[in-house]
C-alpha cells in the first residue's frame, strides 16, 4: 500500500489519519478490540459510521455506474493512469470525497486534502511547493482535493491555473453548486466535469444493509435488529444522501441499545423518526437548488397546475426559504403571466402577502397557498407583461423621443406660445369620451404594443381595444378623404 495512504496531510499543519478500518486490515489481536468500550476504539473515539463505512475500492462504491461502472469514462481513465483535473458536481453524499480518495489510491498518487473554508491563497502557494518537491523527489503525481471549491472567490480560483497546467498538481474540486456559475471560465476550461446523481432508495438501502452486516466497521457487532419498514423510511428520508442515512442509522441504533429491550436492540419506525427528525431537504437560497424549486413553482402555475405549484411551494418553504420571497414572486407571477385575463389576482396575492405578515408561520403559509392555487386555476394572459418588454426594447434601441406637443401641459404663457397643449381633444368634452389624437412620439407613429388575448376578462378588454382601433382608423380614413389636417 502506497505511504500516502498512511497518513493524509493537510495544508494546515495538522495530520489527518484515516481510521485503520478504512484503509488497512482491522487488527487481529481481540484483546485491543474487547478493551474498548462501544463507539471507541483503544485509540479514542471511534469515527461516524459514515466514516468508517467509505468504500475502499471503486467496487464497493455504490451508485454512480454511469461514471464508475465497468468501462464507463472515469473507471477507464483511472484504471489507464490517465490522471486529468476534474470538477465533481452533485448532492451531497454522493461519494465525491471518496472518489478523489479512490483516485489516489488506484494510481498510487500523493493525496492532499484542501478545505476551501479554511484555507486561501498562502496555503495554495504551500501545497504546490510541496507537490512540485513530491514529483521531484520521487516522480509522483500529487491529487489536490479541493472540498467546496465554489467558495473560493476568483483570486482564489486563479492561482490554481498554473499549477493545473504545468501538471504540477492533479486537480479534484468537489461542489454541490453548479460549476457554470461558481467556478471562473479559465479554471473550468482545464477541468473536466462529472456529474454524480443522488443514490437511488435501493442503493441506500444497500448501504444501510452492509453497515448492518459488517461488524467491524458498521454496527453489526452491535446485535442490532432494523425492521425492514424502518429500513425503506431511511432510504426514503435520505434523499439521495448516503451519508445521512448512516448518520440516522447509528443515532436510531444508540437510541434503541439505550432503551434495551427483549431480544436485543430493535430499530423501529419510530426509532427512525425520533433520530430522523426532520428531513434534510437539499437546499441552498443562494444556489441552483434555489433556482431550480421557483423555476418549478412557476411553471406549475403557468401551467395551470395546482398540485404541483402546491407541492413545489411546500419544498421551498419546508426547507427553509424566506416566505416572503414565495410571496414577492406569487406577486409577480399575477402580473406577468395572469395580467388582465384575471385582474383580481393581482390583489389576492398582494392580500397573501399582508396576511402572512400579520400571522406568520406556519398560519401565514396557508395564504400563500390559497394564492397559489388561485394563480393555477386563473385564465392567463402575458400580453401586459409582452407589451411592455417591446416598450423596454424600443426605448432602448431608440433615442429619447420628444413628447407630442398637443399632449404637453402649458403652466406658462411661454410654454402655451410655443404650441405646448394646443389643439389637444378633452375626452370628456368628445361624444362617448372618445378622441382621435396621437399618443406616440412621431417616429412610433401606429405602433401598437398591448395584444389582449381572448382568455378571462380579458376578452371584454379585447373586444373594447378592437373597436376603439377601428373607430380611430375609420375617422382617420374619413378625415383623409374629406382632405383635413
Amino acid at each position: 500500500m502506497p505511504d500516502a495512504w498512511r497518513g493524509h496531510r493537510t495544508v494546515d499543519g495538522r495530520r489527518y489519519n484515516p481510521p485503520v478500518d478504512l484503509f488497512d486490515p482491522p487488527t487481529s489481536d481481540p484483546s485491543r478490540q474487547q478493551a474498548a468500550p462501544p463507539g471507541r476504539t483503544a485509540a479514542g473515539p471511534r469515527p461516524p459510521l459514515a466514516d468508517r463505512m467509505r468504500p475502499r475500492t471503486l467496487d464497493e462504491v455504490l451508485g454512480q455506474a454511469h461514471l464508475i461502472g465497468p468501462g464507463k469514462v472515469l473507471r477507464r481513465a483511472l484504471e489507464d493512469g490517465a490522471l486529468h483535473s476534474m470538477i465533481l458536481w452533485g448532492p451531497p453524499g454522493t461519494g465525491k470525497t471518496t472518489l478523489a480518495s479512490l483516485m489516489a489510491r488506484v494510481a498510487g498518487a500523493h493525496f492532499v486534502t484542501f478545505s476551501a473554508v479554511l484555507s486561501g491563497v498562502k496555503e495554495i502557494r504551500q501545497v504546490t511547493s510541496e507537490a512540485e518537491a513530491e514529483r521531484r523527489a520521487r516522480g509522483r503525481r500529487t491529487i489536490l482535493f479541493v472540498d467546496e471549491i465554489h467558495r473560493f472567490n476568483r483570486a482564489q480560483q486563479d492561482a490554481f491555473l498554473p499549477h493545473v497546467e504545468k501538471g504540477t498538481i492533479v486537480l479534484v474540486g468537489a461542489t454541490t453548486e453548479n460549476p457554470s456559475f461558481e467556478v471562473n471560465s479559465a479554471l473550468l476550461s482545464r477541468c473536466r466535469v462529472y456529474v454524480l446523481k443522488p443514490l437511488d432508495e435501493d442503493d441506500v438501502s444497500a448501504i444501510l444493509e452492509r453497515a448492518l452486516a459488517d461488524a467491524e466497521r458498521g454496527v453489526g457487532g452491535a446485535g442490532v435488529t432494523l425492521d425492514p419498514d424502518a429500513r425503506h423510511l431511511i432510504a426514503r428520508l435520505a434523499n439521495g444522501d448516503a451519508r445521512n442515512a448512516l448518520n440516522v442509522l447509528e443515532l436510531a441504533v444508540e437510541l434503541a441499545r439505550a432503551e434495551g429491550g427483549p431480544g436485543g436492540p430493535r430499530v423501529t419506525v419510530a426509532g427512525i423518526r425520533e433520530a430522523a427528525q426532520r428531513r434534510a431537504l437539499l437546499y441552498d437560497k443562494a444556489g441552483e437548488e434555489h433556482y431550480n424549486l421557483i423555476s418549478a413553482l412557476h411553471k406549475s402555475l403557468r401551467d395551470s397546475d395546482p398540485d404541483g405549484a402546491l407541492y413545489w411551494l411546500g419544498r421551498m418553504l419546508e426547507s427553509g426559504e424566506d416566505p416572503l420571497y414565495v410571496a414577492r414572486r406569487l406577486v409577480r407571477f399575477a402580473s406577468e403571466d395572469v395580467g388582465n385575463a384575471d385582474p383580481l389576482a393581482l390583489g389576492i396575492t398582494l392580500g397573501a402577502k399582508d396576511a402572512y405578515h400579520f400571522l406568520g408561520t406556519p398560519e401565514g403559509e396557508l395564504a400563500l397557498a390559497q394564492a397559489a392555487c388561485y394563480l393555477a386555476l386563473a385564465p392567463k394572459s402575458n400580453a401586459v407583461y409582452a407589451a411592455f418588454n417591446a416598450v423596454k426594447r424600443d426605448i432602448a434601441d431608440r433615442p429619447a423621443e420628444p413628447v407630442p406637443h398637443h399632449i404637453r401641459n402649458a403652466p406658462t404663457g411661454l410654454m402655451a406660445s410655443l404650441g405646448y397643449g394646443r389643439d389637444y381633444e378633452y375626452a370628456h368634452d368628445a361624444p362617448d369620451a372618445l378622441v382621435d389624437q396621437e399618443h406616440l412620439p412621431d417616429a412610433l407613429r401606429g405602433r401598437t404594443y398591448y395584444q389582449p388575448t381572448d382568455r378571462g376578462a380579458e376578452k371584454d378588454m379585447m373586444t373594447r381595444l378592437h373597436a376603439w382601433r377601428q373607430w380611430r382608423a375609420a375617422r382617420r380614413a374619413r378625415v383623409g378623404s374629406e382632405g383635413g389636417p
